[in-house]
């Protein structure tokens, strides 16, 4: 008989704060939950069109996604970050982004046995090292700068040997860092370590432009090596550049660029062996973004105005909501990118300080030890309340 011990989850940790919603009580209109990046204002109608018309709810849908789909994101893809991507082998859909994330060390040590060690940043989103813990593997955090930035040069030789993968992410939850994705990308090439980056915060980049570890070290396409007059005088077609996809793959998500968290769709796009590996295992496994969702996802990537839209809005709200915060606490930083505040704790206590803005303001917020252990001093605030909330929240501590 075995005497491996099973696996017992452990607690969801968003749960462990539901006792301390009552604090919230004596507010009128009660508690304001800034816990969860949920997104609270509406997707755009035409969005929502195309999710209630595709007239696709009887057939099954394809699980690399439509057609339609992975030339949407590819099309985005070249709009957004200047790179071309292989609609047909560098593409496919995800259902939202998370279970991709948690399911990618299972699948990568399938594929690569002798390998058990997933790389990903020390303070971060939950997930890469519960993926990590729930494939059997070593979950090995990638401490970051001052800046919460990834450093590489941290990276032991011996992790960097066993390493299935290294997760990037950019910009970064909870702190809203910025990594250096060509390095990530070159780190990955010199040792033969896939690099997924996680950009589902992308739209949101404060500090320079959005970016994409595709770009990284994209090569010129055939326009751009071209002399003719034509490619010259097409300022367009001279932005655009090839994608260079050897050894990364970037994950993007519609749930935050266009409020459709609860439609769950997302898509990867790199490496052609690794996304043809992943499209086939995922096939498999049954993993199919509904088709109403694919179609609301083409409808949502072709529409910039509604993202310049809610760029502006989470900007506006970063800056109230971080003056709230400096009201018990020093005022935090605006991020680089992302629209989350990660804000530093009275004392470095962040559950004292979760129940102080509990109390003081009815807002629940999440302690840093969510997101590592070298996160515990902090807690992050998400911009997830409409104005007319941010403005009695404000009304509040006046």
């Amino acid at each position: 008989m075995s005497t491996r011990a099973r696996f017992v989850p452990p607690p969801y940790p968003y749960d462990r704060l539901d006792e301390l919603k009552p604090l919230a009580d004596r507010h009128e209109g009660g508690l304001v939950d800034l816990s969860i990046g949920t997104p609270v204002d509406p997707p755009s109608p035409a969005v929502l069109a195309a999710l209630g018309g595709s007239d696709s709810e009887r057939g099954y849908p394809p699980s690399i996604g439509t057609p339609e789909l992975r030339d949407a994101a590819a099309r985005w893809c070249e709009q957004r970050f200047g790179v071309q991507v292989d609609a047909d082998a560098e593409i496919a859909a995800t259902i939202g982004s998370k279970e991709f994330v948690a399911g990618l060390p299972h699948w990568l040590r399938l594929r690569t046995p002798g390998r058990d060690t997933v790389l990903y940043p020390e303070v971060s989103y939950p997930s890469y090292a519960m993926g990590a813990e729930l494939a059997g593997c070593r979950a090995v955090g990638v401490p970051a700068d001052e800046h919460w930035s990834i450093q590489l040069d941290a990276i032991s030789e011996a992790d960097a040997d066993r390493a299935l993968v290294l997760w990037v992410n950019t910009p970064g939850n909870p702190a809203g860092g910025l990594d250096d994705l060509a390095a990530a990308a070159a780190w990955g090439r010199e040792r033969g370590v896939p690099v997924f980056s996680d950009e589902c915060y992308a739209e949101f980049t404060w500090d320079g432009p959005p970016h994409t570890i595709l770009a990284a070290t994209a090569v010129d396409t055939a326009a751009d090596r071209s002399r003719s007059a034509d490619a010259v005088a097409d300022a367009a077609t001279r932005r655009s550049r090839r994608a260079d996809t050897d050894g990364v793959v970037a994950v993007h998500s519609l749930s935050k660029r266009s409020n459709l968290a609860g439609v769950r769709v997302g898509f990867y796009a790199g490496d052609p062996e690794l996304v043809h590996y992943l499209r086939e295992l995922r096939k498999h496994a049954g993993f199919m973004v509904p088709g109403p969702a694919q179609a609301a996802a083409v409808a949502a990537l072709a529409d910039s105005v509604h993202v310049a839209e809610q760029r502006e809005r989470y900007r506006s709200r970063l800056e109230r909501l971080a003056r709230i915060v400096g009201r018990f606490g020093p005022e935090p930083p605006l991020p680089r990118g992302g629209f989350y505040l990660w804000a530093a704790a009275p004392d470095g206590d962040a559950w004292a300080f979760t129940r102080t803005l509990l109390a003081e303001a009815g807002i629940l917020v999440s302690p840093g030890e969510f997101y590592g252990p070298s996160a515990v001093g902090y807690v992050r605030v998400a911009a997830v309340l409409t104005d007319d909330t941010l403005d009695m929240v404000e009304s509040r501590i006046d």
